[in-house]
């Protein structure tokens, strides 16, 4: 009888070791899954870090880094080259394949990347590239007539298929932010949007929320805290777009911000820093990549 009891007992703690062991597998492969997004990088608080230091952001110059809907693939370009006179700009694509993040070149740079919310299509301003049946991308195509005319550096697209996009080159060296809706499926010609957003100078690389509910950009205005800041501009309840909110000094410095994204899951925001010339025979700036955490848009957000 005793020798019974004692294998019930130790049956029985088999079985719970084995539940515990369990849960413990399921805890650890979800830890896994977090700890893999986003490159495996620690997440950003409210103040601004650089992005996958060593990985991404490095003493060289990076730019305009965006990830797809699903998270496994974040597009950049980068300075390569030691030597001054070899140096040149690379697009590149860091894949997560297998649950381990794998880099690779894709081409000479090409255009600021942007993918649209729904996964299918990269912007590259006035061109872009489509999603094929097999997942990889199609060669390069133009947007055509009208933003063929227009020297488009960034276009982003709403779900609603709006795109919002830059100009550069002006003559009197102000930037000017555009528009183009789709309705019932056809495209409507440029507008720019109002006063809210084109004052100041050198306003650029509008980053359209999927929603269509704020536009973050960035320019040159005399109460910002630089060179260049972030701003945000929230639309009202009527459709209008409401008065320019610069994001802040935790975010914008006395140097150069720009080029900012949210991350397609809402958490993030993503931008460009100019961190200066290390030597000066440097060719170009020390751009790096920062991100922060996109509660601080809710912040800034009006209450109603």
């Amino acid at each position: 009888m005793k020798k019974t009891c004692f294998i019930l007992i130790l049956v029985w703690v088999l079985l719970l070791q084995a539940c515990n062991t369990k849960k413990q597998n399921q805890r650890d492969s979800h830890s896994s899954t977090i700890e893999s997004s986003y490159l495996g990088q620690k997440p950003p608080g409210l103040t601004p870090e650089p992005f996958a230091p060593g990985i991404v952001t490095t003493e060289h110059w990076q730019y305009g880094g965006v990830f797809t809907p699903d998270l496994k693939e974040f597009y950049f370009i980068r300075e390569v080259g030691e030597v001054e006179k070899d140096k040149k700009m690379e697009f590149v694509v860091i894949q997560n394949k297998n649950n381990q993040w794998q880099e690779s070149v894709i081409s000479p740079r090409v255009g600021q990347p942007f993918i649209a919310p729904d996964g299918k299509t990269m912007h590259l301003g006035r061109r872009y590239k489509k999603r094929t049946e097999t997942g990889d991308w199609s060669e390069i195509k133009k947007l055509g007539s009208p933003f063929e005319e227009i020297k488009i550096m960034r276009l982003t697209v709403s779900l609603k298929g709006t795109y919002a996009f830059d100009e550069i080159g002006m003559p009197d060296g102000d930037g000017v932010i555009r528009y183009s809706r789709l309705i019932d499926g056809k495209r409507e010609e440029p507008r720019p949007f109002g006063k809210e957003i084109n004052t100041g100078r050198m306003n650029a690389h509008p980053f359209i929320a999927p929603d269509e509910s704020y536009l973050i950009w960035d320019g040159r205005r005399d109460s910002g805290y630089g060179n260049s800041d972030l701003y945000i501009s929230f639309k009202q309840p009527d459709g209008s777009w409401g008065e320019a909110i610069n994001l802040g000094d935790k975010v914008n410095t006395e140097a150069w911000e720009a080029g900012a994204s949210v991350t397609p899951d809402g958490k993030y925001i993503f931008f460009n820093r100019n961190m200066g010339k290390h030597t000066e025979s440097d060719k170009y700036d020390d751009v790096d990549i920062f991100w922060v955490d996109a509660r601080i848009i809710e912040t800034l957000r009006p209450k109603k």
